[in-house]
C-alpha cells in the first residue's frame, strides 16, 4: 500500500492517542476514577470499545485499561521512504485511534450529560438507532455515509446532500475543512438536518466521527444478535459490518493525519472511504468488498461513485414532478414563513380515500383539480382538501384499498417541500413556498401518487386516476362516502381472526440484519415492527411472490391453547436457519416469537407481581424489571427466543390473543404512560370486552413506581386481577 497512507494514517494515530492520554489525565484530576460515563439511553457503553475489547467503560477509570490497548495498537510511525505491501500496521493503528476518539467523546459525557449544542447532536440512543432499523432493514435506507469534512462551497454541500437524500442514503457529518462543516453549510443554506431528514450532524471535530462507527458496531449487536468479548466475536462483528451495514466514507477537503487515521479505522469495518482530493489510492481489494480508497473524484460524482464502490444497488425514483422525491424528504416540516398552502390540520376537513373500480372505469394518467389551483391561491391559503384516488388492475383486491391508501402518507410526504401528516380523514397537509416557486403544484400530488402506486405496485395495480377537490362543497359531499368506505373496512378487519384461515404470512425483510429472525403475522398478531399486519402480506406476496413476506400453511394443530401449528413449526425452522424449532403464537413463555431489534415495545414478566409489563422504545427511564428498554433489548432482539420476554408491536396489546396463553391483557400491570397514551380509549374499550373496565386505571406507569417491590405492594393494595391469576413462571 501507499507509503504515504501508512505514514500519515500511523503519525496520526500517534497523535490522537496523545491527546487522548492527555484528556484522560486531566479528568482524572478535575473529576474522579468512578465518575460514571453516562452515553444518552444505550446498554453498549462506548459502542466500539465494548463491541471490539468487550470492556464496558462505565466510568473514568475504565479508560485506563482501554488507553493502554491503543498504545499497544500503535506501530511505530514508518520512515517517508519505506512502502508497506500490506494493510495490517495501518488498521491496527485506525483501530487505536477509534478507541482513543471514543475516550475523547466519551469524556465530554463525563463533564455534562449534554456536551454538544446548536445544530450537533453527539452520541445516538438506542431508541433511534431501533427507529431507523426498520428503514435499514426493509430498504428505505440502503446504507450510511460518513461525510467527513467540508465541500468548497455552500452550494456544493447542499447538492451533495440531495444526492445522497434522492439515493435514500443516511448521511452522517462530522469534522472540518478549515475550520468549516458540511453541517454549518447546510446550515447557513437553511437545510433541515435530523434523523427524518436523513441528515445527521454529530459534531465539528473529526473524533466525533467515532459516533457514526458506534453506530454500525451497535447495528451489528442490535440487529444481528451478535456479542462483544473477545477476538472472534470483534472479528465476527467486523465482517457483520463489511458483509451487511452498506456504508462509506466521503472525505471532503484537505485529508490531514488524523483522517488519515479515522478513516483507517472505517477500513476495519469494511468501509472505503471516497475523496474529493488526489490523495494516493488503494485499490487492490481485501478488507473491503471492492476498493479501498478512491481519489480525486467530483463533487457531483462522488454519490454515484461511492455507491460503486460499496456495491450498493439503488433504485432512484423518476417522477415527473418539479422537486426532488425521496424518504430522507419524508421527515422535512414546512413551517409558517415558507407556507404557499395549507389543507386540513385543525382548521378545515381534509381526507384521502381510495377505491378499486373496474378497468374500463379507470382513465390511467388523468389527474384533475376540482377548485383553485395553487398559482391562483394567496400566500398561506387554508382550504379543505378532498384526496380521491381510483385504481384498476386484474389482480386488484377490495381487500387491498386499504393497504395501497395507507402508503398515501408515505408517497406524499417525499417530495421535497410537501408535508403530509395523519390517515384517512385525520391528514395535514402543506406545500412550501419554496415549492412553488420550483413549478411544484396540487395537481402534482395525483402525479406522484399515480406514478409511485404504479411503481410500487405493480402487480396489483395497471391503471390510477387522481380527483383533488378543494372546494368546501365538494370535499363534504364526499366525505360522506368515504366514512361509509372506512366502517365497511374496520367491520371487515374485525372479521378476521386466526380460526378462519388456513394460511398466515411471514416477514422476513429484517433478516437482512438478523439472519436468524422471522416474524410470523396471523390476522390477530401484526408483525413486532407494527408496520405489517395479515392483508399487507398477503398483498406483499400477491406484489411479490417471491419476497419477504411468504404464505405458511398453518398445518395440524397441535397445541390451540399456545397456538401451535405443524407447518408453522416447519417454516420458521427451515427459515430461521434451523435455530428456531418451534413457534407460538399466544404466548410469552413457551417457545415465544424471535425479535430482531425493530420492535415497537417489549414484554417482560415481572416476578412476585403475577403479570407483565410493557415498555416502548422512546422510553429512556429504569423499569421495574431493573433495566432500561435499551438493556432488555440486548435480551430479547438479534433473533433470541427468550421465554418471559417478546417483542412487539404496540397495536397487539389490543388483540384477544395478546398472550392469550398467559393470560392475556389481565396480566399486565405496568405499562409506560407512553404506550396508555398511544393506545387510550381502545385499550379502554379492550378492558372492558373482557370484563374488567376498571384495569386501564389500575395498569401502573412510572408516575407512580419503577421498583419491583413498590409495584407488588401497589398492585395488592389496588387490587389487580394478575393477584388473583398467580404467578407466571
Amino acid at each position: 500500500m501507499s507509503r504515504i497512507i501508512a505514514t500519515a494514517a500511523i503519525r496520526g494515530a500517534h497523535k490522537i492517542v496523545k491527546r487522548a492520554e492527555e484528556k484522560l489525565d486531566q479528568a482524572i484530576k478535575d473529576l474522579t476514577l468512578d465518575k460514571t460515563i453516562d452515553l444518552p439511553d444505550t446498554a453498549y457503553y462506548l459502542p466500539v470499545i465494548y463491541s471490539m475489547l468487550g470492556k464496558k467503560v462505565k466510568q473514568i477509570g475504565d479508560m485506563q485499561e482501554v488507553l493502554q490497548e491503543c498504545k499497544s495498537l500503535l506501530p511505530e510511525i514508518p520512515s517517508d521512504t519505506l512502502w508497506l505491501p500490506y494493510l495490517g500496521d495501518t488498521l491496527d493503528a485506525g483501530m487505536a485511534t477509534l478507541f482513543a476518539e471514543e475516550i475523547i467523546e466519551g469524556l465530554k459525557y463525563a463533564r455534562t450529560p449534554k456536551p454538544y449544542d446548536g445544530i450537533w447532536l453527539g452520541a445516538t440512543s438506542d431508541a433511534i438507532l431501533r427507529e431507523q432499523g426498520i428503514k435499514l432493514v426493509d430498504g428505505r435506507m440502503p446504507g450510511f455515509a460518513a461525510c467527513v469534512g467540508a465541500l468548497p462551497t455552500t452550494e456544493a454541500a447542499v447538492k451533495l446532500a440531495r444526492d445522497l437524500q434522492e439515493r435514500n442514503i443516511l448521511v452522517f457529518l462530522s469534522s472540518n475543512t478549515n475550520g468549516i462543516s458540511m453541517a454549518e453549510q447546510l446550515d447557513e443554506a437553511g437545510v433541515e438536518m435530523s434523523w427524518d431528514t436523513f441528515l445527521v450532524p454529530y459534531g465539528k471535530e473529526t473524533s466525533s466521527t467515532i459516533w457514526a462507527l458506534g453506530f454500525a458496531a451497535r447495528s451489528a449487536m442490535t440487529f444481528g444478535g451478535l456479542r462483544a468479548g473477545g477476538l472472534k466475536e470483534a472479528r465476527d462483528i467486523l465482517l457483520y459490518n463489511k458483509q451487511r451495514v452498506n456504508a462509506f466514507v466521503l472525505a471532503l477537503g484537505d485529508v490531514d493525519d488524523e483522517k488519515y487515521a479515522t478513516a483507517a479505522g472505517a477500513i476495519n469495518f469494511g468501509f472505503p472511504v471516497i475523496a474529493d482530493t488526489a490523495i494516493p489510492e488503494i485499490l487492490p481489494t481485501g478488507i473491503c468488498t471492492y476498493e479501498h480508497v478512491v481519489s480525486g473524484i467530483k463533487h457531483e460524482e462522488m454519490a454515484a461513485r461511492a455507491i460503486e464502490v460499496r456495491g450498493l444497488k439503488i433504485k432512484i425514483q423518476k417522477i415527473d414532478i418539479p422537486v426532488r422525491y425521496g424518504p430522507a424528504f419524508e421527515g422535512e416540516r414546512v413551517r409558517k414563513d415558507d407556507l404557499a398552502v395549507e389543507f386540513g390540520g385543525k382548521y378545515n376537513t381534509a381526507f384521502e380515500y381510495l377505491q378499486m373500480r373496474k378497468l374500463e372505469e379507470v382513465e390511467d394518467g388523468k389527474i384533475e383539480v376540482i377548485g383553485d389551483e395553487i398559482d391562483a391561491l394567496a400566500e398561506g391559503t387554508q382550504l379543505p382538501l378532498a384526496i380521491w384516488i381510483e385504481v384498476a388492475g386484474r389482480k386488484m383486491q377490495k381487500d387491498f384499498e386499504s393497504i395501497l391508501e395507507r402508503y398515501v402518507h408515505t408517497l406524499l410526504s417525499m417530495p421535497m417541500g410537501v408535508m403530509h401528516l395523519g390517515q384517512r380523514d385525520t391528514i395535514w397537509l402543506r406545500i412550501s413556498s419554496t415549492a412553488k416557486n420550483a413549478g411544484f403544484k396540487i395537481h402534482h400530488l395525483g402525479v406522484t401518487l399515480r406514478s409511485m402506486l404504479l411503481n410500487e405496485f405493480p402487480a396489483i395495480v395497471d391503471k390510477v386516476q387522481v380527483k383533488l377537490f378543494t372546494r368546501s362543497e365538494d370535499v363534504e359531499r364526499l366525505y360522506e362516502e368515504a366514512k361509509a368506505g372506512y366502517e365497511y373496512r374496520d367491520r371487515r378487519m374485525g372479521e378476521l381472526v386466526d380460526e378462519a384461515v388456513d394460511i398466515f404470512y411471514s416477514c422476513s425483510l429484517c433478516q437482512s440484519y438478523a439472519p436468524n429472525h422471522v416474524c410470523i403475522i396471523t390476522p390477530e398478531r401484526l408483525g413486532l415492527c407494527g408496520a405489517y399486519n395479515w392483508l399487507d402480506g398477503k398483498a406483499a406476496y400477491e406484489i411479490n411472490p417471491t419476497g419477504g413476506n411468504q404464505p405458511v400453511t398453518k398445518g395440524e394443530t397441535y397445541d390451540d391453547v399456545r397456538g401451535k401449528w405443524i407447518g408453522v413449526d416447519e417454516f420458521v425452522r427451515n427459515t430461521s436457519n434451523d435455530s428456531v424449532q418451534r413457534f407460538s403464537a399466544y404466548s410469552m413463555l413457551d417457545d415465544p416469537m424471535t425479535s430482531c431489534g425493530c420492535f415497537e415495545a417489549i414484554a417482560c414478566v415481572l416476578p412476585g407481581t403475577g403479570g407483565i409489563m410493557i415498555v416502548d422504545r422512546e422510553f429512556q427511564g429504569m423499569t421495574p424489571a431493573g433495566m432500561t428498554f435499551s438493556s432488555l433489548a440486548e435480551v430479547v432482539g438479534g433473533g433470541q427466543q427468550t421465554p418471559g420476554f417478546i417483542g412487539i408491536g404496540t397495536l397487539y396489546v389490543l388483540s384477544k390473543k395478546f398472550i392469550s396463553a398467559d393470560g392475556g391483557l389481565a396480566r399486565v400491570v405496568w405499562m409506560t404512560t407512553g404506550m396508555k397514551n398511544r393506545l387510550g380509549d381502545k385499550l379502554k374499550n379492550r378492558c372492558d370486552e373482557i370484563g374488567q373496565p376498571d384495569l386501564y386505571d389500575k395498569i401502573a406507569d412510572e408516575t407512580i413506581t419503577d421498583d419491583l417491590e413498590k409495584l407488588a405492594e401497589h398492585l395488592v393494595t389496588i387490587g389487580h386481577p394478575a393477584i388473583e391469576l398467580g404467578e407466571m413462571v
